[in-house]
């Protein structure tokens, strides 16, 4: 059986601050200086848990950070994760753009027309991506750097020089 998990022996600051923080507007804060208080007073988390409705993990956890962080363990925090999870860096994104103006022929697929999903396939194979990409990241990807995605693509090159000039014209 391991040993029951108290929180350290609270100095009068600590004391007054968790007795302010029970009337707090913020449910983690009271919930938090609820759990660190009976602590002080010696109960177990599993007493703690039983009367606060809770579960004692949650009690361990509260302790656990009270003793880390001190009182600024009291105010909930970001559940957002911290590291970035892009799937394009800066050269992945410029590799993208030229890609997309390359045939997917030269890419090995038998077809010449871009489609999101056979970017994705494309991102992956050439180790463009950071994880496996699915059409919504490539869509979002492109959108970042100003290209708007709604349909498959289909660009058009000729070796004629005047090939802008008489497609404006709309004659051939």
């Amino acid at each position: 059986m391991k040993k029951p998990l108290f929180v350290r022996t609270l100095t009068k600051e600590e004391q007054s601050t968790l007795q302010t923080g029970l009337q707090s507007a913020a449910a983690f804060t009271v919930r938090r200086c609820q759990i660190l208080l009976s602590s002080a007073q010696k109960k177990t988390a599993r007493q703690i848990a039983d009367e606060l409705h809770c579960r004692d993990q949650c009690v361990r956890e509260a302790i656990k950070a009270f003793d880390r962080e001190g009182l600024a363990c009291l105010p909930e925090k970001s559940h957002a994760r911290h590291d970035d999870q892009r799937p394009f860096d800066a050269a992945g994104l410029a590799r993208l753009q030229e890609i997309i103006r390359l045939s997917p022929r030269t890419f090995g697929h038998e077809t010449s027309v871009w489609t999101l999903a056979l970017l994705a396939e494309t991102c992956e194979a050439e180790g463009i991506s950071r994880r496996s990409v699915n059409e919504d990241s490539v869509r979002r990807a492109l959108k970042s750097v100003g290209i708007r995605w709604r349909q498959a693509k289909h660009w058009l090159r000729s070796p004629d020089p005047h090939y802008d000039h008489k497609k404006k014209d709309g004659t051939s």
